[in-house]
């Protein structure tokens, strides 16, 4: 096991992006714009965020994805759930399986993880119901020393 990972909800707001932009950059709604302000100049804080998209799964702060409006409903919850469990398996697979992980995210987008509580080789993990809960998100981190 390795450090610690953050994944938020994405936003529906989103910042006007006619290509390609990181996704840190391209959310300008819930804890988003505070991730972004406290991590801009951080890449090693920024290559353990995530977000959880209704379009695209899970995606990292720095990969380059294009604007959407896509709602998670219940008939993606499924499909999007499998696509979000091959995505962690990889990302473990390639950067470790993290010791702590941060959840910022609506109760909805937590199904997305159900498959991440039944690994043997779980984290400890921390849930934030509020999307917008940047108080108690950045308690966590503080008490992680993040910078």
């Amino acid at each position: 096991m390795i450090g610690d990972l953050v994944i938020a909800g994405c936003s529906r707001r989103k910042a006007p992006a006619p290509g390609l932009v990181p996704a840190l950059e391209l959310y300008t709604g819930g804890i988003a714009p505070k991730l972004h302000a406290r991590f801009a100049d951080h890449p090693h804080a920024r290559s353990r965020i995530r977000f959880l998209s209704a379009a695209y799964g899970l995606v990292g702060a720095d990969d380059l994805i294009t604007s959407y409006d896509q709602r998670l409903t219940r008939d993606l919850v499924e499909g999007l759930r499998a696509t979000v469990n091959g995505q962690l398996r990889r990302d473990f697979a390639a950067n470790g399986v993290p010791q702590r992980v941060l959840l910022v995210l609506e109760p909805d987008y937590l199904v997305l993880l159900t498959d991440l509580l039944a690994m043997p080789e779980r984290p400890v993990l921390q849930w934030i119901s509020d999307p917008r809960g940047w108080p108690q998100a950045a308690a966590v981190l503080d008490e992680w020393r993040w910078p």
